[in-house]
C-alpha cells in the first residue's frame, strides 16, 4: 500500500476514473449525488489549491474539520489530505476550519485564522447567507484550479490513518474492488466510511436517514456487493 493518503486515493480511481466513486444519498431530503473518481478529484485538487494557493498553508498546518459524513466532506478531508495539512478533531488553535451549518455552536470552540461553512445542499447549492467570520466553501472553491500535484511522502498522520483504515477494512469485511454499503449515522468515523474502502480501490454508496424500506431496492439499483455491518 502506498505510504500517503493522496497516492492512496490517485491509485483507487486510477484503473477507471469514470466509475462511480461515491454516491450520496439522503432518505430525509431525497437528495442523491453521483461522483466518479473524477469528479471526486476535481474537488480535492480545488480543496488543496484553495489551501495552499489562497490560504498559504504549509504541510503540518493544523485544520480543523466538523463535517458529518457527506460527499462534500469527502473532498474537504481529501483536499487537507493532499495538502499534508494535520487534520485534528479536538477544539483548539488551528490555522483554518471548515464547519457544516449545524455546527456553528461547536466551532465556536475552534480557534480559526481561516473559516469555510458549508450548507451540505443538494447540487452543492450555496449558502443563502453566509454567517459572520465565514467564507462559503462551495463558492470558495470553485474559483480554484483542477489539478493539484501532493508533495511526495506522507502528511503528519497519514501512517496512523493509513493503518487504522487497513485494520478496519479487514474487521469490516471490505474486499478488493467492492460497492460498499454505508450507513452514515452509523459510521461516521471517515475512517470507517471513507478511508477503509479506498485502501480496497472500492466504491461508496453512503447514505443519511436510512430507511430500511428502501434498502433491497438501493442494493439492486446501485448494485451493492457489501453492506458494513
Amino acid at each position: 500500500m502506498a505510504d500517503n493518503i493522496a497516492r492512496v486515493f490517485a491509485d483507487a480511481i486510477a484503473t477507471d476514473p469514470t466509475r462511480p466513486l461515491l454516491t450520496w444519498y439522503d432518505d430525509a431530503s431525497g437528495d442523491r449525488t453521483e461522483l466518479s473518481g473524477a469528479t471526486l478529484a476535481n474537488w480535492v485538487a480545488k480543496t488543496a489549491n484553495l489551501l495552499v494557493d489562497e490560504v498559504g498553508l504549509a504541510p503540518g498546518t493544523p485544520a480543523g474539520v466538523l463535517l458529518p459524513p457527506h460527499w462534500q466532506a469527502a473532498a474537504v478531508l481529501l483536499g487537507c489530505w493532499s495538502a499534508k495539512l494535520n487534520v485534528v478533531d479536538t477544539p483548539g488553535d488551528v490555522d483554518v476550519l471548515f464547519a457544516a451549518v449545524d455546527q456553528f455552536d461547536e466551532a465556536q470552540s475552534w480557534a480559526a485564522d481561516e473559516r469555510y461553512a458549508l450548507g451540505l445542499a443538494p447540487l452543492a447549492a450555496p449558502l443563502r447567507q453566509v454567517p459572520p467570520g465565514f467564507a462559503d466553501y462551495v463558492v470558495e472553491v470553485r474559483r480554484h484550479g483542477d489539478h493539484f500535484t501532493p508533495q511526495p511522502g506522507p502528511g503528519p498522520a497519514d501512517e496512523r490513518l493509513l493503518t487504522r483504515a487497513e485494520a478496519r477494512a479487514d474487521e469490516l469485511g471490505i474486499e478488493r474492488g467492492a460497492r460498499v454499503l454505508v450507513d452514515a449515522t452509523r459510521y461516521p468515523d471517515p475512517v470507517d466510511w471513507l478511508l477503509a474502502p479506498l485502501t480496497r480501490a472500492a466504491t461508496v454508496v453512503l447514505c443519511a436517514n436510512q430507511d430500511p424500506a428502501r434498502l433491497d431496492t438501493r442494493v439492486a439499483t446501485e448494485k451493492v456487493t457489501h453492506r458494513l455491518p
